[in-house]
């Protein structure tokens, strides 16, 4: 076979390389073209030389292509891969700083809560761009798969404004049923047989089957206070699952800033979240993790570079959707997974304009969803609250109306269980100014905020969080990673 692949935002280094080894995994697949394109050349250029030694060292008749100049990568192209960050981990700083200041505590703020909401008013306009070189110069019928969050903001753009075919892909679900089946006692994860929906970041296990046999809630309770090592790590999920009735597909810091309960009171966040790694609620954790990622890939890129060179092992391609989906729909073998897209009544008790999360196959047809699923009422009620907000924040994206925008985040879970009205338009007008640059579709909106800004008698805060850690140094992280390998 052969056909052009094109992957936006491919400076995201470790995640493309995923990605391109994957898809090389399947044998119809090696003498296809994969365009790289990213903004900045020094991101892209590392990232063409690994895969350049990948090609080699493996001997595939695969081209890699690399390109500043986005359009030039898209023409042609039969699949369009984004996993793009707009503004980088600066504007992401921004993300976690300013809502600090009014009390809002977040773990990763990419998804919603101020930071989520920010993050999607950058990407917008960005996405559509993307939409836009798709329909002039993409090969025709292109399908765009969007890795980049916020996820659902970002599909929900791209299919209602782009009018380009999207699907969402997110790896959420298939590491929750790897805990699930880890605290169950499979041999395997596919031991366990689940359907799990809801929306992205927000995915439920509404039903298990561990090798046939239905497992319950009090059985999945008792086995997550069992285990060593979840039963700290994920206590608030646990706690949620108590409380639900079933499980929910995300971590512990991430379901943690989308509910209203457990990050809205200082003294109360340590109870709920566990320091051990990032992911299970620390403040700001993912902008330390990304940034010490960053730092660490620049150092020891002579490293990464020397590792690529090895044969591609087809038995270690990972769960991400992107070389499966392709797979399916290129060979017709077909592939089950959980997919981001529009609802249209696929989850009855969800809107039918929402970005929904679940079950489908994949074939020569296309992606085809199971329809007709109903979630527990409170499962239902939480996605809604943030199709809500997720809905106010696509079209204010589009429109640049700034009262919209204040009203989403107004209408955020944790920020309305934290902030004043007073202090959510302050805060708008404040991170929207901060981030000016890469918001043109405020531009006309920015000069009114600087002047309510400096006649604002809305006091603020210096605080780093409830549950904050430093970024680790080059030399810090080396030794960490030396005591692990001892302790192995």
């Amino acid at each position: 076979m052969s056909f052009k692949i094109a992957i936006i935002g491919a400076g995201s280094v470790g995640f493309t390389k995923k990605l391109f080894t994957d898809l090389l995994c399947v044998p119809e697949f090696r003498d296809i073209e994969v365009a790289l394109t990213d903004i900045s050349q020094h991101n892209l250029d590392m990232i063409r030389a690994i895969l350049d030694k990948i090609v080699e060292a493996n001997g595939f008749p695969v081209k890699v292509t690399a390109h500043t100049d986005r359009r030039r990568a898209l023409e042609g192209a039969k699949y369009i891969i984004s996993c793009v960050r707009v503004g980088g981990l600066e504007a992401y700083a921004d993300d976690i700083r300013i809502p600090l200041k009014y009390g809002i505590d977040q773990c990763v703020g990419d998804t919603i809560c101020a930071g989520g909401i920010l993050y999607g008013q950058r990407n917008i306009p960005v996405i559509l761009d993307f939409c836009k070189d798709v329909r002039e110069v993409a090969a025709p019928g292109a399908k765009f798969l969007n890795y980049a969050n916020p996820m659902a903001m970002n599909t929900w753009a791209a299919i209602e404004y782009g009018k380009v075919d999207t699907v969402g892909l997110c790896h959420g679900v298939q590491h929750g049923a790897e805990q699930i089946a880890e605290i169950l006692g499979a041999k395997s994860p596919a031991e366990l047989d689940y359907i799990c929906s809801g929306i992205n970041h927000q995915t439920w296990f509404i039903d298990l089957r561990l090798n046939g046999r239905k497992i319950g809630k009090e059985e999945l309770v008792a086995a997550f206070e069992a285990h060593p090592v979840f039963s700290q790590q994920e206590k608030l999920r646990i706690d949620v699952l108590k409380r639900f009735g079933v499980y929910s597909t995300e971590s512990n810091g991430h379901l943690s800033e989308y509910l209203p309960w457990y990050r809205k009171r200082p003294e109360e966040i340590a109870r709920w979240i566990d320091m051990s790694d990032w992911i299970h609620g620390e403040t700001g954790g993912y902008l330390r993790h990304s940034t010490e990622t960053r730092n660490w890939f620049e150092t020891e890129f002579p490293q990464f570079l020397a590792s690529a060179d090895k044969p591609i092992d087809p038995a270690k391609r990972s769960n991400e959707h992107a070389s499966h989906i392709l797979e399916a729909l290129e060979t017709g073998r077909v592939y089950r997974g959980h997919f981001n897209v529009k609802n249209n009544g696929v989850i009855s008790n969800l809107p039918a304009d929402a970005i929904i999360e679940s079950p489908g196959f994949v074939d020569r047809f296309g992606i085809n969803m199971v329809s007709g699923i109903t979630l527990p009422e409170a499962c239902a009620a939480t996605c809604m609250a943030s199709i809500n907000v997720q809905r106010m924040s696509v079209h204010a994206a589009v429109t640049g109306d700034i009262d919209l925008l204040k009203l989403a985040v107004l209408h955020d879970p944790l920020v309305g269980a934290v902030a004043t009205p007073e202090e959510v338009w302050q805060m708008v007008d404040e991170m929207v100014v901060a981030q000016a640059r890469w918001l043109p579709q405020y531009s006309n909106a920015v000069p009114a905020a600087k002047e309510r800004l400096a006649k604002s008698s809305v006091k603020t805060r210096d605080w780093a969080g409830a549950a904050r850690r430093n970024v680790r140094s080059i030399e810090e992280l080396r030794a960490e990673k030396s005591a692990l390998k001892k302790a192995v």
